[in-house]
């Protein structure tokens, strides 16, 4: 039986990442790099500002002005959100359903702390949350499993009870390393087959959780009443 929800943010609960892309495309068309494809992007998924910024060094050496791009880029974004959040189909009616049927929930991300907190108070969810988890409050970034090892910590559950949420391979790599449970929702990427078969599903919304999860009570109810 599963006891607590672990929630990736960008890409997963807020449609952010295409807002992402595109700033980072128009700042790299300022400054002369008209090659930032999606496909180069995609590579930044799920990671922390370090693994990121790693993602740039290697595309474009090491005199990168990643500095400015970094700071324009999310200047940009944070005013962009700070006006309006687009939230990911399903994300309400999810999270009311956590929420009246009594799961632990907990948003494990690798967006900054002071980001998180305003995005979820814009979004207008953080009341559905029992706590939260940032890149700036661990060590090892996503693929590491640190993140989601911590945040099973913080709700006092162990790995086997937790179920995260991802969209991203770095996410999905991530959660099975630490022996969780994992749902992709996929965003700008569908996971190369290495990481597919490391899911236990691959969903179209945040809305068939609800499905997932009831499927997974009653299964339980069957095997308590030796069904």
């Amino acid at each position: 039986m599963k006891k607590a929800i672990i929630f990736d943010m960008d890409g997963l609960m807020i449609d952010s990442e295409r807002v992402t892309y595109n700033e980072y495309v128009k700042k790299l068309k300022i400054l002369g790099y008209d090659d930032f494809t999606e496909e180069i992007y995609r590579q930044c998924l799920g990671k922390n500002k370090e693994g990121i910024c790693q993602v740039f060094f290697d595309q474009y050496g090491d005199d990168f002005p990643m500095v400015e791009v970094w700071n324009d880029v999310h200047d940009w974004i944070d005013e962009s959100l700070r006006k309006y959040v687009p939230k990911k189909k399903g994300l309400d009616n999810l999270l009311k359903y956590l929420k009246e049927n009594n799961y632990l929930t907990i948003v494990a991300t690798s967006s900054g702390r002071t980001r998180v907190n305003e995005i979820l108070k814009n979004a207008h969810i953080i009341k559905y949350f029992d706590d939260s988890i940032c890149g700036d409050e661990v060590l090892k970034g996503k693929p590491n499993p640190e993140i989601f090892l911590t945040a099973c910590q913080k709700l006092g559950v162990k790995p086997e009870e937790a179920l995260v949420l991802e969209d991203s391979e770095a996410g999905i790599r991530a959660a099975y390393d630490g022996e969780i449970d994992v749902i992709c929702i996929p965003d700008m990427k569908y996971p190369e087959p290495e990481f597919a078969c490391q899911v236990t599903k691959i969903m179209d919304s945040l809305e068939d959780v609800i499905y997932y999860l009831e499927d997974l009570k009653l299964h339980c109810e069957d095997k308590k009443g030796g069904k």
